[in-house]
């Protein structure tokens, strides 16, 4: 900052010197009076306060004076009286610096003082405006942050279906089953379910219908495929997973548009199958497509664009309702409600409200090296055990059939009948002598598994079953799939938060 001299140092160097006192130098070609408001920089620019708002706020000595010969030693008494002026605290903040010296222009004036310019600064103002321009001093710049990319992958679901669309009339035809097969789609009511949802024209323009994520995001969009999401399977996942990792370094975060009803298989195939990603990607979907009206479809995706370009989510989620769930975690359990997904096995990554409450403690930091999986063995089933049924009738020779893992679903932490006329227990023994892969979880959605609380469930472990903390039956059967097809994956260890 510039120090100032008060008007009685003007008039005492204007009496000296046969006019009023020459304005110092900022070192930038402006005379001081620009710099007149009481915090001692231009009060006239914005940019100029901010750039010199951080100055050290300490009086400046006076430029060095250039004798002349016919002034002599008075030349070097006003310097000192100057300087005396300044020391004694004679800068008066709120008044306005003399005029321009009238020796500048005076016939009458003996000689002519010339103050010496200051030193050249080592670091420069940067003037130009060029991308990628430094500045060093006297200009502040504001450089607009690049805002996150994020990519959404539309795979189907209800949130970009046709709600006025039905499937073509099967009428008057024998084989109605053979007829579907090769269903075509069409615009209109009736046929065989009508008002059936479709795949929709708006499909095209789905980023029309939430324009405000433009103010936070910049958002691409790719169509995967576009098909119900019970159709599904380790195929799709594995093409999903495929383009994931392709798209990893182009991208911030990653939205998943899919269907709701195998929407937490394929959370949980993503995050095993992509374990270390260390990048956002956000399953979602919705309960009603997004032209009608209520729909949750705006609020679905405009939370999950959000949640993506968050950096601290590092991990395979599910933004539906409101909340952010762990993919792995996550399960479909309402076939109504807004709130159709909850992890009830683990808490939630965040909640979303007027303003996102992010609970860190509980996110997935991702560690180690990145290695994808996309290979998956497919011959897997759930097996749920029920009361008073003998799985020698019920399933029989699985392995002879060609399964190669179940998860079998037991009750509570871990029990099952045991006597030989239920036949569990002979039926296990029979099937993981042969090869079979047996995984336990609970029927239970929520708790911790103990099978070796129970006779039943100690001799099941003994018999070649596997068994751990819980997991859900839905990445249970994604788990199995994967330890099948790579051995060095362990059943009961976790790999990505499942367990």
């Amino acid at each position: 900052r510039r120090c100032r001299r008060s008007r009685a140092a003007a008039a005492a160097g204007a009496g000296r010197g046969g006019g009023p006192a020459r304005p110092l130098s900022n070192g930038r070609g402006a005379s001081e009076s620009e710099w007149s408001d009481t915090d001692g920089y231009s009060s006239g620019s914005d940019t100029d306060k901010i750039a010199h708002s951080t100055a050290v706020s300490c009086p400046l000595p006076p430029p060095p004076l250039v004798k002349d010969a016919a002034l002599g030693d008075s030349a070097s008494a006003s310097a000192d009286t100057r300087a005396s002026d300044v020391a004694a605290g004679a800068v008066a903040a709120d008044e306005e610096v003399a005029a321009p010296s009238a020796l500048d222009g005076d016939a009458n004036a003996v000689g002519k003082r010339e103050f010496a310019e200051p030193a050249t600064p080592a670091a420069v103002a940067v003037e130009d405006d060029s991308p990628g321009a430094i500045v060093t001093s006297g200009k502040t710049r504001y450089v607009t942050k690049p805002l996150p990319s994020v990519l959404i992958l539309h795979t189907g679901g209800t949130l970009g279906m046709d709600p006025e669309a039905s499937y073509v009339s099967t009428a008057g035809v024998e084989n109605a089953t053979e007829a579907m097969s090769d269903v075509h789609l069409r615009e209109g009511t009736g046929g065989v379910y009508p008002g059936g949802l479709q795949p929709g024209p708006l499909l095209a323009n789905l980023l029309h219908a939430v324009p405000e994520v433009n103010s936070f995001a910049n958002v691409d969009m790719r169509v995967l495929f576009n098909t119900d999401s019970s159709r599904v399977g380790p195929r799709e996942w594995k093409k999903i997973a495929k383009e994931l990792d392709k798209r990893r370094n182009q991208y911030d975060g990653f939205v998943l548009v899919h269907g709701t009803d195998t929407l937490s298989y394929t959370a949980s195939a993503l995050s095993l199958m992509l374990a270390g990603f260390k990048k956002p990607i956000v399953v979602t979907g919705s309960q009603l497509p997004i032209a009608m009206p209520r729909t949750d479809a705006r609020a679905n995706l405009i939370d999950s664009i959000s949640c993506a370009t968050d950096p601290r989510l590092q991990e395979v989620a599910v933004c539906f309702g409101g909340r952010l769930l762990r993919g792995n975690r996550s399960q479909k359990v309402n076939a109504s409600s807004y709130s159709a997904f909850d992890s009830p096995s683990y808490r939630h990554l965040a909640t979303l409200g007027v303003d996102i409450d992010w609970h860190e403690e509980y996110m997935l930091r991702s560690v180690g090296t990145y290695r994808p999986r996309f290979k998956l063995d497919a011959n897997v089933i759930r097996v749920p055990i029920v009361p008073g049924s003998d799985p020698r009738f019920a399933y029989g020779d699985i392995y002879g059939r060609g399964v190669r893992g179940i998860v079998l679903e037991v009750f509570g932490v871990g029990n099952m009948p045991d006597t030989v006329k239920a036949g569990w227990l002979p039926w296990l023994e029979e099937q993981c002598s042969k090869g079979l892969k047996v995984y336990l979880t609970s029927q239970c959605a929520a708790g911790r598994l103990h099978p070796e609380l129970y006779q039943s469930g100690t001799a099941a472990m003994l018999l070649g079953c596997e068994g751990g903390p819980q997991m859900t039956p839905e990445c249970a059967v994604v788990k199995m799939m994967l330890h099948l097809a790579h051995k060095d994956i362990p059943l009961a260890q976790p790999l990505a938060g499942e367990l």
